[in-house]
């Protein structure tokens, strides 16, 4: 085990912060655990260019009643890249499912933000066993969605981008006029140009082998879509697309970009404990 370099909550009944390395046959993953370690499990999976850290501003809130897992996807954050093998969204899937059995997790609800949504759904589709339910937060549902403009042209000699270059970049990701938190600017400066574009790449991939409402609807699992009305890469409006998908519950939220998860923690996490009380209750009766 190692410590955490960062405790963003440990107080009380809640449980004190875990930081871990898993050693995992294809490398290494970095995982953190919150809350209490008996509670329904509950794993956040951050997007493109990002970390674990994404998250820091949800955890307190939601580890009174979970037990919050997250991880630093290969190529990310703490996490290194990885080894023998690609990017590919299946092998994310595969990895985090030997991740979440080394922790002795049974069943568990996945919230992915972003691309960290396309992880999440194909952690379902290939382990439908553990996963209960699912959260995408501002995850786009077709490639036609996508309204981001190209600013940003990655060259691999001027690698790592300056802080300028990186801002403009991760604009996109907030509402209008929110400033780009520091350590996220750090962040993907720490990245290696391979892990950003490959990453990426295979999260395109993988949304246009498919697209998610057509995975979901397939996988029959309870899903909660939360979608900021402000959002700058994906078209809100595209949060309808998951109507597609029977059951599955759309929440705009009025005045969030594409990061609500930072922009509007307290908003986020209220709708998505509503929503992980009630499908956490399901699983517990269903066993």
């Amino acid at each position: 085990m190692t410590p955490s370099d960062r405790n963003p909550h440990a107080s009380g009944d809640a449980g004190a912060t875990e930081a871990s390395i898993l050693r995992l046959e294809h490398g290494d993953l970095y995982v953190c655990q919150d809350g209490p370690r008996d509670a329904p499990a509950l794993l956040l999976l951050h997007g493109s260019a990002t970390s674990s850290r994404s998250w820091d501003a949800l955890v307190p809130l939601l580890t009174t009643s979970h037990r919050v897992i997250r991880v630093d996807l290969p190529g990310h954050g703490r996490s290194p890249e990885p080894v023998g093998r690609g990017y590919e969204t299946s092998e994310q899937a595969r990895r985090l499912g030997a991740a979440l059995d080394r922790l002795c997790v049974e069943h568990v609800v996945v919230v992915g933000h972003s691309s960290g949504g396309y992880a999440a759904t194909a952690l379902a589709e290939r382990r439908p066993d553990l996963v209960t339910a699912l959260v995408l937060i501002n995850t786009g549902p077709k490639m036609d969605a996508f309204i981001a403009p190209e600013s940003f042209a990655i060259d691999p000699a001027q690698w790592p981008p300056t802080d300028e270059r990186i801002r403009q970049f991760a604009s996109t990701g907030f509402r209008a006029g929110y400033q780009v938190p520091q350590e996220l600017v750090d962040e993907l400066r720490g990245m290696t140009f391979h892990a950003v574009t490959t990453a990426m790449q295979a999260s395109i991939a993988y949304l246009k082998q498919q697209t998610l409402p057509d995975r979901l609807r397939a996988l029959g699992k309870p899903l909660q879509v939360i979608f900021g009305d402000q959002d700058r890469r994906w078209r809100p409006s595209s949060a309808a697309d998951y109507r597609e998908v029977p059951g599955a519950k759309i929440e705009l939220l009025p005045g969030a970009g594409h990061t609500p998860i930072l922009e509007e923690p307290l908003r986020t996490a209220a709708l998505v404990l509503a929503f992980t009380e009630i499908h956490t209750t399901r699983a517990a009766k269903a066993t």
